[in-house]
């Protein structure tokens, strides 16, 4: 059973990959990532168009969410899938970091095979559902398959320069779950440093509501992790909050309109040698521009709230993706 990364070894790796900035992504005609990752649905040529797009913005790396149920009915399948993304992503000199646990569940339903549900008009992520189901989160006797699925993938690609760091959880605890997450999320460090990666394991703080599963996180993680949607003041706080762990700091989630945006934060993030993941790139069936909690039927708004491109490539703020240029190419 491998250990916990020491601090060093943490500061060595940072040394040797850079300062990481990108994106989380979902194809644009995915809705949620079991669309993403089934056989029927894995849009590749929409990938590497819009990878291409992501890299001449200069970004160099990005998050991606892998779904449990996909890999329990094609393991072998979900496994080549991931490799081939890994490939097209790296052609463009983007770096992965997979996420294998999410508690998130803004549709309200848990996972599922098969057709997914489109779209409801004007809601936030509204087929978005959760890996692997709040169910098996807090049913031990699907934990074997558990554990069978992240030492599947942590293990397959533990040695690949391509994945730059392995997000376990994204926000356990979220959809009413709490800390009954918790448990899972300790298992989840368990398994995957079974799997002797080379890349850095980490969960991200992301509310002050669950402290233990906060402490948890930290305790555990060879670099931390977190999300910060709040304003500058908020963000700079959190920063030097965290450096206190003595470890590289990477913000997996930022940037929504107006109160998070890359003209005001990415300075801030880059000085601090922050590692960064804004939402989202190319707007699709996601509809992640509309506001968390937009109703069903709501108009489009008038400013964005997550993504930086339309479906044809172009840009929703040509001042944005003009300063994101000159800031990740030009290093200005």
């Amino acid at each position: 059973m491998g250990a916990r990364w020491t601090a060093e070894r943490a500061a060595e790796w940072a040394r040797t990959v850079g300062w990481a900035c990108g994106f989380n992504y979902v194809p644009s005609t995915a809705v949620n990532t079991t669309e993403f990752w089934q056989a029927d649905t894995f849009d590749e040529p929409t990938i590497v168009r819009e990878m291409e797009w992501a890299a001449d913005i200069g970004f160099n790396s990005c998050r991606v969410f892998v779904q449990y149920l996909v890999w329990e009915s094609d393991p072998d399948g979900l496994l080549d899938r991931l490799r081939r993304f890994l490939g097209i992503a790296t052609s463009n000199g983007i770096s992965t970091m997979p996420t294998v646990f999410d508690d998130c569940a803004f549709s309200g339903r848990q996972p599922y095979l098969g057709a997914q549900d489109a779209p409801t008009p004007g809601v936030h992520n509204s087929g978005w559902t959760p890996s692997p189901g709040h169910e098996r989160v807090v049913d031990r006797g699907a934990w074997p398959s558990l554990e069978r699925y992240v030492t599947s993938v942590v293990g397959q690609f533990r040695e690949d320069a391509r994945v730059i760091a392995w997000d376990l959880y994204n926000e356990p605890g979220n959809a009413g779950m709490g800390a009954s997450s918790d448990p899972l999320v300790e298992a989840c460090f368990d398994w995957a440093r079974g799997a002797e990666p080379t890349q850095p394991l980490t969960v991200g703080v992301w509310t002050p509501d669950l402290p233990e599963l906060n402490a948890l996180a930290l305790r555990e993680s060879d670099i931390v992790s977190f999300h910060n949607y709040g304003e500058p003041p908020a963000l700079r706080a959190e920063i030097d909050e965290l450096r206190k762990h003595g470890r590289p700091m990477m913000c997996t989630e930022w940037m929504r309109r107006p109160e998070s945006l890359y003209r005001t934060h990415l300075p801030i993030l880059k000085d601090g040698g922050v590692g960064c993941y804004a939402w989202g790139l190319v707007n699709g069936k996601t509809q992640t521009h509309f506001p968390w909690g937009s109703p069903e039927g709501a108009s489009e708004p008038e400013s964005w709230f997550h993504d930086i491109l339309w479906t044809d490539g172009s840009e929703y703020d040509l001042d944005e993706v003009a300063f994101l240029k000159r800031t990740l190419i030009d290093g200005e």
